[in-house]
């Protein structure tokens, strides 16, 4: 089959590749769109150490099942599927009590860290356990399905989070994740939301998909802003969706007193952190680690119109012009969200 191969840091290319073996216990997908993530950025230039040339890269993606395993049973050849990222174990202690993103022996599609080599989806096929597996409603495309990957880490976010009915929030961070979260607790009955980002094309984008208000951090004063906003008190709750030290210390400012800061961003290993102040205002810091089974919610969420992940899809290219476009993204391309490759 082809693959779209990170061969050295920096340097793909498309070549024939052995095609996957499909066990007894999982699905061959043949696969019909596949979303560039912030990580394979980060993986393709070597920062994170997750991509270890060579990787064929790939976790947000959809396609249809042309082979199954001897024990699968509840699907078939012809089903239209995505997956989950996390190639969890079922059986350890977190499996078991619901919590399959902090599984003990987790994988993750695309990733190749030394602990383990997971082939990804940048390819015509790929191989996944069926028991991360989900079916496609027939009102969500491929191309869409690509992108439930993000909308599912935005939606176990909100879902771990303290947001309330009429909550003033803050999103610091405009890239994929944060303007999927925007959609995700607008519907969840956030009543304010103020976006925070750097790119004035993002943040349109952010007005466009319903934020009450968007500021721009270099050019204003964001803690000003959010308290004009909210009778001098602060945000009920903040999403930081980045991950350094600017946008986690914006975050714990722009919330109020006993308010509530949900960390999704982890670009950084460490960052500067603000403890006196967390605990003199009793500020309330919450971790949230990419999704642990909400696709379905993703899913009906789509083809119900509760979130446009249409608006974040900016190209849709052949796989095999990939490593082009993971320069752009590489080079922070102003306008470029998410790009989904098609093999």
């Amino acid at each position: 089959m082809k693959a779209l191969v990170l061969t050295d840091y920096l340097k793909f290319e498309y070549q024939d590749v052995p095609d996957p073996v499909c066990k007894d216990d999982e699905v061959l997908v043949n696969v019909k769109a596949c979303a560039i993530c912030g990580s394979d950025i980060h993986g393709y230039d070597g920062t994170s150490g997750r991509r270890q040339p060579p990787v064929i890269m790939g976790h947000e993606a959809a396609g249809v099942i042309t082979k199954t395993g001897k024990n699968v049973t509840q699907f078939k050849a012809g089903d239209r599927v995505t997956f989950d990222s996390t190639i969890y174990c079922g059986k350890c202690w977190y499996c078991r009590h619901g919590k399959v993103n902090l599984c003990e022996s987790r994988m993750v599609l695309g990733v190749s860290c030394g602990d383990y080599r997971k082939p990804g989806a940048m390819a015509e096929h790929v191989a996944v356990p069926e028991r991360v597996l989900y079916k496609l409603p027939d009102s969500v495309t491929y191309v869409q399905a690509a992108v439930v990957e993000p909308l599912s880490v935005a939606v176990h976010a909100a879902s771990v989070s303290k947001l309330r009915l009429g909550d003033h929030a803050v999103i610091v961070g405009a890239g994929t994740i944060g303007l999927l979260l925007l959609q995700v607790i607008k519907a969840a009955g956030a009543t304010e939301i103020i976006v925070v980002d750097l790119d004035d094309s993002r943040l349109k984008t952010a007005e466009k998909l319903g934020a009450s208000c968007t500021v721009n951090s270099s050019e204003e004063d964001v803690a000003a802003v959010i308290a004009a906003r909210t009778e001098n008190r602060g945000a009920d709750i903040a999403f930081e969706a980045v991950g350094i030290s600017p946008t986690l210390n914006t975050a714990i400012d722009s919330v109020r007193l006993g308010g509530s800061v949900v960390m999704v961003g982890n670009l950084a290993q460490k960052v500067d952190f603000p403890l006196q102040k967390c605990v003199t205002r009793q500020i309330d810091l919450q971790g949230s680690c990419a999704s642990s089974g909400e696709y379905d919610i993703c899913l009906d969420m789509i083809g119900h119109g509760l979130v446009d992940v249409d608006s974040i899809i900016s190209k849709v290219v052949p796989l095999e012009q990939g490593g082009k476009w993971f320069d752009r993204l590489h080079a922070a391309e102003p306008g470029l969200i998410k790009v989904v490759l098609e093999p």
